[in-house]
């Protein structure tokens, strides 16, 4: 009995892919005929019309807001030109001693938990010397200035930043340190 080995490769091959392509298309037709078909355009029109209301809303508030920012700013101005530089918030050296346990030089951003000498330098660069300023700063700005200094910085996390500042433009030494030993290193 002689045995065709040539012809018996091609059916090696040709048998499981004809079973295959059966298979595919079985499964194929099966699945497209189980399959429903959700019509969620009546829900899209509803959110697209609440989603036109809400940015009417949006821009008429904004509207009213900026005719009123305006009148606000001009009275702001006229009583920002009656005040003079020395509203500032005096520093006492001895209060911050006594809740620290050490000396506190006025502005001296390292106080604030998460800043070190190198940041400071980075704020400093940045035009942010004093508590007073780095407790109106946004901490979008404090993360842009965390930015500049590359990826080294990525770690440090500024969202208390202001707040701790703020804190020790106001004197409130004591409530600083409570807070620090409350939160995990400055973080809320």
């Amino acid at each position: 009995m002689d045995f065709d080995f040539e012809n018996m490769n091609i059916w090696c091959w040709l048998i499981p892919l004809l079973t295959g392509l059966i298979c595919g298309i079985l499964g194929y037709l099966i699945g497209k005929g189980s399959s429903t078909t959700v019509d969620n355009s009546a829900d899209l029109k509803l959110w697209k019309d609440k989603n036109a209301k809400l940015q009417a809303d949006l821009d008429a508030c904004n509207k009213k807001l900026t005719v009123a920012g305006t009148a606000a700013a001009a009275s702001t101005v006229a009583a920002a030109s009656s005040l003079t530089a020395s509203a500032d918030l005096p520093f006492n050296a001895a209060a911050a001693k006594a809740a620290f346990g050490k000396t506190i030089k006025q502005d001296d951003l390292k106080i604030v938990e998460g800043i070190g000498p190198k940041i400071s330098g980075m704020f400093n660069d940045a035009g942010i010397k004093t508590w007073k300023a780095l407790s109106e700063a946004s901490v979008a700005k404090c993360q842009e200035v965390l930015d500049g200094g590359g990826d080294r910085y990525k770690i440090h996390n500024p969202g208390s930043w202001p707040l701790q500042a703020k804190m020790a433009y106001e004197g409130k030494w004591a409530e600083l340190v409570k807070w620090q030993d409350e939160h995990d290193h400055g973080k809320l």
